[in-house]
């Protein structure tokens, strides 16, 4: 594949001694690459492995294994489906091994590190998992939810809705949303840390690890190494609780998952409940469509920080919100057909720290595969990044305080705070997909921020698609009883 200056990728490269900085080369090297979209990409060829794509490898790696663990023991701990006991032996971690195969070995290496690289991973739709409990009551099951999920994904991605979402949400829209998620999720883990410390006997060890974690966090920023925050970081914290008396042993031996679908969806074997009918895919619907439609928002926030770090000349490693999108709904389809238990969407724990690092997706993408085949098999390290200070700490530092920098960056004027402000209320009065559709629209409609930036925008930019991605997201919320005061109807 050949530069936009007809120049391929490996003549236009030099060595990083040419440079005065390590910096200028990595911004160098985010300007030559152009991936073909759809094709074979090959490392060295088309793109470089360096030293900082192994950051957010081991980042994703942690967090897919947090992630998923949190998926399917929501399902697992269902009260609907407590007669099927899902929650004994080991059926959630030999679930989450089958998941990080499946991630691993298929997903993360055939697409985003050959087929496509401008595709960001296929990761765990964490806003889903509360969700989970009240699909299950409904009457939902896993492969119905898993299949509907995939089924509305290719269509928004098909018809590209998400990029068209994506460029009509306001600058203002976007900090407010990542300043919100980004100061919600640092509160929640740091109160995880601190109860799970108390209750363990050790509370001063969450006063320590999170103290000294910002101190280093703070000395990273300094240096311009903050890349470097999520292994160090997690790396001192898990170090400083087992120093000051944290319990820790391993307890996921080496070893393989079932592979055969129908042993996961027998009904005596895996989920225990058999194949879904068609009362299981009508109760899951509002579901999927609401899983669907929180997509565009945690897509818009993983290319904002891709655009905040990278240098403007290099559009063409930024992340394609729409094929990314396709991917997603394809790893889902497939995925649940095999038997996993994953909601798929974009891998924030891999592109957070990859855009901070200065690395394109191929390059970690290829480490990400590797590490998630190797923890999968090996079954210890899934122990290790599920233990709560390297767990807490790693979120903290490689997700949620980026979130909120970047949020904070983007709101530099008078106009994008007021639309910054109107989405932090309204995602706080119901949730986050609530506040960003609500708050797109307002800014589009000229009633708050940027009333010159309403002038340029068409009607149907302006009211016709905001409007209808408000109904949308308004409806499923209210199917499923997530707006304030108001009961669901499943």
């Amino acid at each position: 594949m050949v530069a936009n200056n007809g120049k391929s990728y490996v003549e236009q490269r030099k060595k990083a001694s040419e440079f005065k900085t390590r910096a200028e080369y990595l911004d160098h090297e985010l300007t030559i690459m152009k991936f073909r979209r759809w094709g074979i990409n090959l490392p060295f060829r088309d793109y470089s492995i360096e030293i900082e794509d192994f950051v957010p490898a081991l980042a994703a790696t942690i967090g897919k294994v947090v992630m998923v663990t949190a998926m399917v023991a929501a399902f697992a701990n269902c009260d609907v489906y407590a007669h099927l006991n899902l929650t004994s032996g080991d059926f959630i971690a030999q679930n989450v091994r089958y998941e990080m195969l499946i991630a691993g070995a298929v997903f993360v290496l055939l697409f985003s590190a050959f087929l496509n690289p401008n595709t960001n991973l296929a990761g765990t739709h964490g806003p889903m998992i509360p969700l989970i409990p009240i699909a299950a009551s409904a009457g939902g099951h896993p492969l119905a939810l898993g299949i509907l999920i995939g089924v509305f994904g290719l269509i928004l991605a098909i018809t590209k809705g998400g990029s068209k979402l994506m460029n009509i949400t306001g600058i203002g829209v976007r900090g407010g949303l990542l300043i919100y998620l980004g100061a919600v999720g640092l509160i929640g883990q740091i109160g995880k840390l601190t109860a799970w410390a108390e209750n363990g006997g050790v509370s001063k060890v969450s006063f320590v690890a999170i103290g000294i974690t910002v101190l280093v966090y703070a000395y990273l920023a300094r240096i311009q190494k903050r890349w470097l925050a999520i292994p160090l970081c997690s790396a001192i914290a898990g170090i400083i609780a087992f120093a000051m008396g944290a319990d820790f042993s391993f307890s996921t031996p080496p070893g393989l998952p079932p592979f055969d679908p129908m042993w996961w969806w027998g009904t005596d074997t895996g989920w225990k409940m058999g194949l879904p009918g068609l009362p299981q895919f009508i109760a899951v619907v509002p579901f999927a469509i609401l899983a669907v439609a929180m997509w565009s928002p945690d897509y818009l926030g993983h290319r904002v920080f891709q655009e905040l770090n990278y240098p403007k000349e290099a559009k063409d490693v930024l992340m394609d919100v729409d094929d990314t999108m396709m991917v997603a709904s394809i790893r889902q389809g497939i995925g649940s057909c095999l038997g996993g238990g994953n909601i798929a969407s974009s891998w924030g724990t891999y592109m957070i720290p990859a855009a901070i690092a200065k690395r394109p997706i191929p390059g970690g993408a290829v480490l990400t595969g590797i590490l998630c085949v190797v923890t999968g098999i090996l079954g210890y390290p899934m122990d290790l990044a599920m233990w709560q200070p390297v767990l807490r700490v790693a979120l903290i530092v490689g997700v949620f305080l980026p979130l909120l920098e970047a949020g904070m960056q983007m709101v530099n004027s008078h106009k994008n705070s007021q639309s910054a402000g109107t989405c932090i209320f309204a995602c706080a009065f119901v949730n986050p997909v609530f506040g960003w559709s609500a708050a797109m629209l307002l800014d589009n409609l000229g009633l708050i921020g940027d009333t010159d930036r309403a002038k340029t925008l068409s009607w149907n930019e302006k009211l016709i698609i905001p409007g209808i991605m408000f109904l949308v997201c308004t409806i499923s919320l209210g199917l499923v009883g997530q707006l304030p005061g108001i009961p669901g109807i499943f």
